[in-house]
């Protein structure tokens, strides 16, 4: 199984990443993408995943948070580090207008551009929506037709955003949140929705550590190594095998990102 969304450059992990992907490999996890949020995180990702070249690969984007760090919307930065063979996504983009850490307007005009790289190189975007569904779409479906893939990571919206995504083309990545018994109830009901293709998993570690995990972790940093946890609730919830969801999310998993076969 492959997580799609890893943030290995978090100061959660430093100094024990070696630790980490070994626990990952051990639980079963056969790669991993890590994810780029801003430039200096894209290039460490890009590195990190130099290091661990076969197993892992990285993403090169600048996260809404920080949208107002950009000055050159052509993105020379992120345009350079998308030519480095470890590199399968643009991103993380995309709108969070929960927190509004960077203005609304240069929110959209970095993910437009982020959107119009991810076109011209044809690589796939990797994408982040918090309380900004309709301005979201509304930007993607502008470029959607043109882009080889795209991807919804850490999905928690409603079955209507569902629905608009799906029709848009989009995959879905699903976290530990569909473990949250407090928060994650909608999702849980959503999930099976999603259809075998679009399905794709992933821990967001060291975010959203599954709250269900048994015995209860003594750290509350989420890791790779929970992943098959979250597949198995994900299964529960779709009422499928576990063996299916790690099946058809691994294949998804290579199809999006062209990942090669293990």
């Amino acid at each position: 199984m492959i997580d799609i969304g890893v943030n290995l450059t978090s100061s959660q992990f430093t100094g024990d990443e070696d630790t980490v992907v070994a626990r990952a490999r051990d639980a079963g996890v056969t790669g991993m993408i890590l994810t780029g949020t801003d430039i200096e995180s894209s290039r460490e990702a890009n590195s990190l995943a130099a290091r661990y070249s076969g197993y892992a690969w990285s993403t090169a984007g600048v996260h809404p948070h920080d949208a107002k760090t950009v000055d050159d919307l052509a993105l020379p930065a992120i345009r350079a580090l998308a030519g480095k063979e470890s590199v399968v996504a643009i991103g993380e983009c995309g709108l969070d207008f929960n927190r509004d850490f960077s203005p609304r307007p240069q929110q959209e005009a970095v993910f437009e551009a982020h959107l119009a790289l991810a076109v011209e190189l044809q690589m796939p975007v990797f994408m982040h929506c918090r309380d900004a569904h309709e301005r979201f779409m509304a930007i993607y479906r502008n470029y959607a037709d043109n882009l080889p893939g795209a991807v919804l990571h850490c999905f928690t919206g409603s079955e209507s955003e569902l629905r608009d995504c799906l029709d848009a083309g989009v995959a879905i990545g699903i976290t530990g949140w569909v473990c949250d018994e407090r928060r994650g109830g909608e999702l849980r009901e959503v999930v099976r929705y999603i259809p075998d293709d679009r399905l794709l998993i992933e821990t967001d570690a060291p975010y959203l550590i599954p709250r269900d995990l048994r015995p209860k972790p003594k750290s509350r940093r989420n890791e790779p190594c929970y992943l098959p946890h979250i597949a198995g609730t994900i299964a529960e919830c779709r009422g499928q095998t576990w063996q299916h969801v790690v099946s058809v999310s691994l294949q998804n998993s290579r199809r999006i990102f062209c990942l090669p076969a293990a």
